[in-house]
């Protein structure tokens, strides 16, 4: 395969159709953003009419207070996702159900004492919506409930709790004896932290609960316990038993809300630095969800089961994303420039984004009952708008999800609606700062683009972090 290059080398649709010929992938594109196209369509979702087809992808904050209760950067990327235009805004924030599954001490958790956050933070986001000229009554927000499971680190340090025991990833975690695996009976406790949550979500003016099973985080990785005994494990039906347990119980408990699921629907082996620094994989024996036999390729076949229980259980949207940002990054998020503690991308990105649309596209084909959001967009930078609309236009998602680009450019999705162009020096480039910050205890933001973060004193530290690297 050829080797990356920068997409900003490719200037013109002929440039970037060329070169998606020559890497052997296909990727759609609409020659001009339309007016009233298909980006700027009605869509009927959880019983409201969305404005829009833009949605704002759930982000996994590091700068709540220690105790898991907003701050005033919290709250400010809050009013930025209201401020978007995005109609549909996926969760928002990756909310922990329990304090000890946080992945970092500053992420937003469940705290009895300060009930009342929720709907703060929907407030602030729909207030900040309907400040900016848009109406309410065509926004849908949801909320993303997590457990970080193998990525649990409340206090800092590495507080794993797996679902198996893992040929590769103990080893990376330190982990040498079953004393991390959560039981069959913690799972089961679980399943009430997470419908406590949702009555939660529900009060505060929620619309749905996105039950998390993606990225290497405990829905997700319960997905692969192949290797595990008992009820949780084993065979498809024991994979997911967990994930259809919370998904049945927020049903029963909590019916006003709808329920999505974030879902990685295919993964990769744990991939790591090369000698050259270029990603290459760690393969064992076990075979990661949606994976093919080696687990190098993707295969649908699991994830197209699954998705037939989930709707069989209630769920009614899916947002589609990949692998995980701890052990495969190029599969889950595309990016030229790597984080501090990565790897240079082993394909060039645009092969990274291709396969995440044709997944995200096949999925919505089989199962066309599921209001289905893609990601892995922003990486398309100048690109993103003509690919999104001509994804929609050929029914490969009904909307188009923005992650990193919502930290440095917002406005985008009312930019590309208004029929404004791009402000080309807010579009993400996929520096990845927003990753190495917080590996490195630093509070999440845009710090290349976003002028707020540029002016804070961690951006030195991030420097420093970046060239000690």
């Amino acid at each position: 395969m050829s080797a990356a290059i920068k997409l900003a080398r490719l200037r013109t649709a002929d440039q970037l159709c060329a070169r998606l010929e020559e890497l052997g992938v296909d990727l759609p594109l609409d020659p001009e953003v339309e007016a009233d196209g298909p980006l700027a369509a009605s869509l009927e979702v959880a019983g409201r009419e969305l404005g829009n087809r833009f949605a704002v992808l759930p982000m996994e904050g590091w700068d709540a207070s220690a105790d898991g209760r907003p701050t005033e950067l919290v709250r400010r990327r809050w009013r930025r996702f209201g401020a978007s235009g995005a109609k549909l805004v996926w969760g928002g924030e990756a909310y922990a159900v329990r304090p000890e599954g946080r992945a970092n001490p500053n992420q937003l958790a469940r705290n009895p004492a300060s009930d009342c956050d929720l709907a703060d933070l929907h407030d602030t986001l729909v207030t900040s919506h309907v400040e900016h000229g848009s109406r309410r009554d065509d926004l849908l927000v949801g909320l993303q409930l997590t457990h970080s499971g193998r990525y649990s680190r409340p206090l800092g340090e590495p507080a794993p709790r797996t679902a198996f025991r893992h040929p590769v990833l103990d080893a990376r975690l330190g982990i040498a004896s079953d004393a991390a695996l959560l039981s069959d009976g913690e799972l089961e406790g679980l399943v009430g932290d997470y419908v406590s949550v949702a009555h939660l979500a529900r009060e505060a003016g929620f619309g749905f609960v996105d039950v998390k099973a993606c990225h290497g985080y405990l829905g997700h990785e319960l997905l692969s316990a192949r290797e595990r005994t008992g009820p949780y494990g084993g065979d498809l039906a024991g994979r997911s038993r967990f994930l259809r347990q919370v998904i049945e119980a927020i049903r029963r408990d909590v019916p006003e809300l709808a329920i999505g699921v974030r879902l990685s629907v295919f993964d990769f082996h744990p991939y790591g630095a090369g000698e050259d620094g270029v990603g290459v994989p760690e393969p064992s024996e076990h075979r990661p969800f949606g994976a093919a036999p080696g687990g190098l390729d993707v295969d649908l076949a699991e994830t197209d089961s699954l998705l037939s229980m989930l709707a069989e259980c209630g769920v009614t949207l899916l947002c589609t994303t990949a692998g995980s940002p701890y052990y495969n990054p190029h599969a889950q998020r595309p990016a030229f420039y790597p984080p501090s503690d990565g790897y240079r991308p082993p394909e060039d990105p645009l092969v990274g984004v291709a396969r995440q649309v044709r997944a995200t596209a096949e999925l919505k084909r089989r199962h066309p009952e599921l209001c289905v959001v893609g990601s892995g967009y922003t990486y398309l930078q100048e690109w993103l708008p003509k690919v999104a609309q001509a994804v929609l236009r050929e029914g490969g998602a009904d909307l188009i999800g923005l992650g990193r680009m919502m930290l440095s450019y917002p406005e985008l999705p009312r930019d590309v609606l208004a029929g404004k162009a791009l402000e080309r020096r807010l579009i993400c480039r996929t520096f990845s700062d927003c990753t190495t910050a917080p590996r490195n205890g630093l509070v999440s933001g845009c710090y290349p683009i976003d002028s707020y973060y540029k002016r804070r004193p961690e951006a030195e530290q991030l420097a420093a972090a970046r060239r000690g690297s």
